[in-house]
Order: structure tokens, then sequence, then C-alpha cells
């Protein structure tokens, strides 16, 4: 299939995109690239020394925040590992966390230098966020993302302890909820996310959702953690 290359402010429809959801290659990671692929159901994923390759997979695996499953023992955690929240306060780390070596996989992240330089970016803009979950003041569970409207597009997580990164999307997901957010872009299926209740829809059905959750005004602030976010959970 041919692969197109796009200019600054131009993708190709995502019905070109491969089978595996490939839709382009190259470009840079600016902030208006960056907002223009996001709301049109687009994102970067590329390895070190690729060029920056744009995907838009079909089905995409979302996460509506209403569906959200805390199982018994996730509950548990929430209530006795000891956890602290908080939102928008260690953005950096959490990002940092996100690109480390993680078990025995030595490979490098694909969160470069140069994504982790563009997600500051648009951390500073407040429309990349963070949650963190902290333990004796050690960080040791987080997740970052970008909203839009009413939409919260996943990027990655993390956990030092177990639950913590599950611990992180409650949280969040309680955020969400407060602020009638549609959906959890979560890109890609993993058994990790599909166990909190995330699930494969048509790209066309994302889509959708997008568009109207695009309805709703981006409000460019920074987050705070509020216990009643995790209420509904307890």
């Amino acid at each position: 299939m041919r692969q197109h290359r796009h200019t600054a402010s131009d993708f190709p429809p995502l019905e070109h995109a491969t089978p595996e959801g490939l839709l382009a290659i190259g470009g840079d990671l600016s902030p208006e690239r960056l907002i223009e692929a996001y709301s049109r159901g687009i994102f970067p994923w590329y390895n070190p020394g690729q060029p920056i390759l744009w995907w838009s997979p079909d089905p995409r695996a979302v996460l509506y925040p209403g569906e959200l499953k805390v199982s018994r023992s996730l509950g548990k955690s929430l209530r006795n590992r000891g956890f602290q929240f908080t939102m928008d306060t260690a953005f950096e780390p959490v990002i940092d966390a996100c690109a480390a070596p993680r078990g025995t996989d030595t490979r490098a992240s694909w969160i470069t230098p140069q994504m982790r330089a563009a997600y500051l970016q648009l951390h500073h803009l407040r429309i990349a966020h963070s949650v963190e979950v902290w333990r004796d003041d050690a960080l040791v569970g987080g997740l970052y993302g970008v909203a839009m409207g009413g939409v919260f597009f996943g990027e990655s997580m993390f956990s030092r302890m177990p639950d913590a990164s599950k611990c992180a999307l409650v949280a969040l997901t309680g955020l969400l909820l407060d602020r009638n957010f549609r959906v959890i872009d979560c890109q890609i299926e993993s058994p990790h996310l599909s166990s909190l209740g995330a699930r494969p829809v048509p790209r066309r059905t994302f889509v959708d959702t997008l568009e109207s959750g695009l309805k709703i005004p981006t409000r460019c602030d920074a987050w705070r953690f509020e216990p009643r976010y995790l209420e509904p959970y307890l």
C-alpha cells in the first residue's frame, strides 16, 4: 500500500491506513501537528531510529468512563495500600518512569527524547496531563495523556507497586466523569486495560465519539486531585 508523507496541516483519510493501522510517515511533533492528529483519531508511535509513524488502528481500544471495572482486589488496593494521589504535579517524573526499562526488557523505549519534549510542550499548554500515585513520598505509579474536549487520549502508564497504575486510572476516570468526558482512547488492546473495562470498537464508532467529544470546549487548566473522584469505587 502506498505510504503518505504529509504536510504540517494535512493527514490522509483514515481509510488509507494499512491493515495494521499505519497511516502516514514523517513530519514533526509540533503542538499544532499533534493537536490536529489527535483531533482526527491519529497518534504517533515509533521506535528509536525510525521516522515518525502515525497510526489510526481499526478496531480502536477504548474505555468509556462509565464502564470502568474495579475488581474487589483493586478496591482493596485503593483502600488499604496507603496510596496518595496527585495530578499535574510530577509530569516529567511520570513520563520518565513510563520510558524506563521494565523487567528484563532492555530495549530502548518508544518514548524517545523527541517524544518526551513534545509532550512536555503539550503539558505546558495544559493539554497533556498526568496522574501520580505516591506512597511514603515515593512515586510508585502513574499515567499521562492528552485531554481535548471530552476525550482523553491515554499515552502510557507505569507501576512500581501492585495495582498502582490501575489506581491511577481509577483516579483519572473519577475526574473525567466529573468533567463529562465521553471516552478514554486506549489505542491498542491489552490484557491490562481489558481487565479494567476497555474494549475494541470499530474505528468509525471511535471517530463518531471523538467528533462528539470535541464539541465540548477544551479546559486548558491544571488538574487537581480530589478525594471524591475515588468515592464511587471504594
